[in-house]
């Protein structure tokens, strides 16, 4: 009888194919390399054939691999539509989600812990990045859902929510406004720097950490002012009117297309939670008029 070809052998041909090379094979599946050849020497013995042909740290398929490809990919297809037909969803499988930092609080804490509850069988793998870092990987399959940041008006915005300036304000007195800034690239950064200079206000930068937690420390610490999304940060915001506006941001809910149902369930909750975070945004003030966008 022919051998039978194990899924989870079959996964990682496919990520390894897709990826190019091993390191980048590992960020899909989160696999050691020695455990990824590892799978794919047992599933070159159970088919007694070579299924890679090695140009350095590159991998390229040789013929039998090219012709096993398109079957891999229909038969990874098919196992997911049973299972999902099977138990209603109940099995998520491997779920990756990334998110910023602004957002750990509602996402860790509360999303995915009701996720893990409602799909006790998922494999959830969060990455904390920024907005940027996190598309990319999103671009490259090593991440199925992403919250962030983007500009008002992005396509992939789920909430709009307004940016205030941050921290104590009797450092506004200071001939040079010490600020606390994220290491680049930060849109916060980036919008509180082009809206001083655009007023020709003297600035100079206290504090640079690539750490959210780092940075509130350091304005509570009354060191300098910063500037984040009201919705999603606990600093308290400076009166309105004593620095120039800032253009509000959306958050964004982006997704690879095709969602299965596992991760089209985590996606709901995600925006549930964001729309909640967004509600309560509520200083009772007006919204700074809109500048350019940050």
């Amino acid at each position: 009888m022919p051998p039978n070809l194990p899924t989870e052998l079959l996964r990682t041909f496919v990520a390894i194919v897709d990826a190019g090379t091993l390191q980048k094979a590992t960020e899909r599946i989160f696999l050691t390399q020695s455990a990824l050849s590892l799978q794919i020497k047992r599933l070159e013995d159970l088919l007694q054939t070579q299924l890679f042909l090695r140009e350095g740290r590159r991998l390229t398929l040789a013929p039998a691999g090219v012709t096993l490809l398109g079957f891999a990919r229909k038969i990874l297809e098919m196992n997911e539509q049973a299972v999902s037909a099977v138990t209603a969803g109940a099995f998520a499988g491997p779920v990756r989600v990334g998110m910023v930092q602004d957002m750990t609080d509602t996402l860790l804490t509360g999303v995915l812990a009701s996720y893990a509850q409602i799909h006790p069988q998922a494999q959830l793998h969060a990455r904390i990045a920024g907005t940027a870092e996190l598309l990319e990987q999103m671009t490259a399959d090593r991440l199925d859902v992403v919250a962030g940041f983007g500009p008002a008006g992005d396509p992939n915005g789920v909430l709009t929510v307004p940016v205030r300036w941050m921290g104590n304000p009797e450092l506004l007195s200071a001939d040079v406004l010490p600020l606390v800034v994220l290491e680049t690239p930060c849109r916060f950064r980036e919008a509180a720097l082009a809206a001083l200079d655009r007023i020709g206000r003297p600035h100079r930068i206290v504090v640079e950490t690539p750490n959210l937690s780092s940075l509130r420390a350091a304005v509570r610490a009354g060191l300098g002012l910063t500037c984040r999304a009201m919705a999603f940060d606990p600093l308290p915001p400076l009166p309105l009117g004593v620095l120039p506006p800032l253009a509000p941001v959306s958050v964004i809910l982006a997704h690879r297309p095709n969602p299965s149902e596992s991760i089209t369930s985590l996606i709901s909750l995600v925006h549930q939670a964001i729309s909640a975070q967004g509600a309560g945004d509520d200083d009772g003030e007006e919204d700074e008029p809109r500048a350019n966008a940050a």
